[in-house]
């Protein structure tokens, strides 16, 4: 990822800005909305070594001035899905990009909460993301 960064700065131009977004590296929280209430039911268990290698590679180019922080935020994303065909293509593309075992324990779960609710009811997934701007510097200049 410094490569691709070192890049951006390259095609940037002069005190262009680059933004970084993308999901925290925290578990989703996974629940079902009924009549306005969220009632947790348990979490993604992703692996967060490719996040840890995306900051410490963000630090990187901070750290040799190619950009500055122009200003950094973390906010609340939720997810929010009317089936389970969708709950389970949403589940099956983060195990799938993740190379994680199978998550049925939470297929289940969810199902199950979800089926036993009455109105309307919602399966939402909870994250945090981080977006960051970054304002290129002109290096050696």
């Amino acid at each position: 990822m410094v490569h691709a960064l070192t890049e951006a700065h390259r095609v940037l131009k002069p005190d262009g800005i680059l933004v970084d977004l993308r999901p925290a590296a925290t578990h989703r929280r996974v629940g079902v909305v009924c009549n306005g209430i969220f009632r947790e039911l348990g979490s993604t268990r992703e692996k967060f070594n490719d996040d840890w290698a995306a900051n410490r590679a963000v630090a990187e180019v901070l750290h040799t001035g190619l950009f500055r922080t122009e200003w950094s935020r973390r906010f609340d994303c939720r997810r929010v899905m009317d089936t389970m065909d969708e709950f389970r293509a949403w589940i099956d593309e983060i195990v799938q990009l993740n190379n994680l075992p199978p998550h049925d324990w939470l297929i289940e779960e969810v199902e199950s909460a979800f089926n036993a609710s009455s109105g309307k009811t919602n399966i939402v997934a909870r994250g945090p993301l981080v977006m960051r701007v970054l304002r290129k510097l002109e290096v050696g200049g």
